[in-house]
């Protein structure tokens, strides 16, 4: 069987130290076929940068292939932009605060290639800045409980684990993370890509959301390994942050949730959010309490006024992979349920 090919694109907005960087790990990057010819391409795709990431990457890597976007057009609409443009078997959504091991490629491609109905995949993530931990970002496979809370083996809320091997075995979950996402391009396609709307964050879990429902499986390859910062663009508990976030993960309760459900978990959630609000309020994070407001707005906007634009058309009645029946929420805040295996065998 042919080697597939695969297209590494990283976007980028204002991350000339990023990719200062990290770009000389994803350039050692091993793939080839048998007979040694490469197989991988990588691609930088410019998100209108004001500082001087195309200069640098013109000046130090000309092997590497620049996209420039006239306008910022965040992390959805960016990909689906530059993606467009881009012919590969598999593409690599990377971002450009990862540092990549040698062979990282190699083990999610293979199990993609023995399971053509893998839609998405990634590798196991661990913290750039403490790498015997988990990485917030995507650890080893992501969760999503019942109503719309996401998890992830190796990190639940703010507490990531030590790695020490404990979900090292390749398993379905339910989304993959967005900082190292491998994805079948003819999938990617199929579901018209990131929903627009979302501009960042959880616009990946929406993906693996509507891809399960179209009947194609989410996998975590942990042979695969790499090394996340987080928070390079949006850093953790800035309020357009929290916004997008808040908002989006409502957006895709509403679109990918069947009706008998959605009518009473998301005002179920939007209690549950109401709550974290006043928490964040009454701690003094006032920027955090009118996030949640204003996603809150937006999202009933979003209902009344764009809907229709982000629905695509799947078919339901798969049983989905990596969903946790409770309440993630209850099990860490009540029971004081600190790692993914106790969440999941708690009751």
């Amino acid at each position: 069987m042919q080697t597939p090919s695969v297209a590494i694109v990283i976007l980028n907005w204002n991350g000339k130290e990023f990719l200062e960087k990290f770009l000389p790990s994803v350039i050692l990057s091993v793939y080839a076929n048998t007979q040694g010819t490469l197989h991988k391409k990588i691609i930088v795709a410019d998100n209108a940068s004001t500082d001087d990431s195309v200069i640098f990457l013109q000046q130090n890597y000309p092997q590497i292939s620049i996209l420039q976007i006239s306008s910022n057009q965040g992390f959805a609409h960016g990909y689906n932009t530059v993606l467009k443009q881009v012919e590969s078997d598999y593409y690599i959504l990377l971002n450009n605060d990862v540092e990549v091991t040698p062979n990282w490629i190699e083990p999610v491609i293979s199990l993609m290639q023995s399971d053509l109905s893998i839609a998405a995949c990634q590798p196991k993530l661990l913290a750039y800045n403490d790498k015997g931990k988990f990485e917030y970002a995507g650890a080893s496979g992501g969760w999503l409980d019942q109503f719309g809370y996401p998890f992830m083996r190796g990190r639940i809320f703010d507490v990531c684990e030590t790695d020490i091997g404990q979900y090292d075995d390749a398993k379905p979950c339910f989304w993959a993370s967005g900082a190292a996402l491998f994805v079948r391009s003819s999938v990617y396609h199929e579901l018209e890509g990131l929903d627009e709307y979302f501009f960042a964050h959880q616009e990946e879990i929406d993906f693996c959301w509507r891809a399960q429902l179209a009947g194609y499986k989410i996998y975590v390859q942990p042979a695969s390994v790499v090394y996340h910062v987080g928070g390079g663009t949006l850093p953790k508990g800035n309020s357009l942050k929290s916004f997008l976030n808040f908002r989006n993960n409502l957006i895709m309760m509403a679109k990918n949730l069947p009706i008998c459900s959605a009518i009473w978990k998301i005002p179920l959630r939007l209690k549950l959010d109401a709550l974290s609000a006043w928490r964040g309020l009454l701690s003094g994070d006032i920027g955090y309490f009118f996030a949640i407001v204003k996603a809150h707005f937006y999202f009933f906007g979003w209902l009344l006024f764009n809907k229709k634009k982000s629905i695509v058309s799947v078919k339901r009645g798969k049983k989905l992979d990596g969903l946790y029946q409770g309440s993630v929420v209850w099990a860490y805040f009540i029971q004081k349920k600190r790692t993914f295996f106790e969440i999941i065998n708690s009751k």
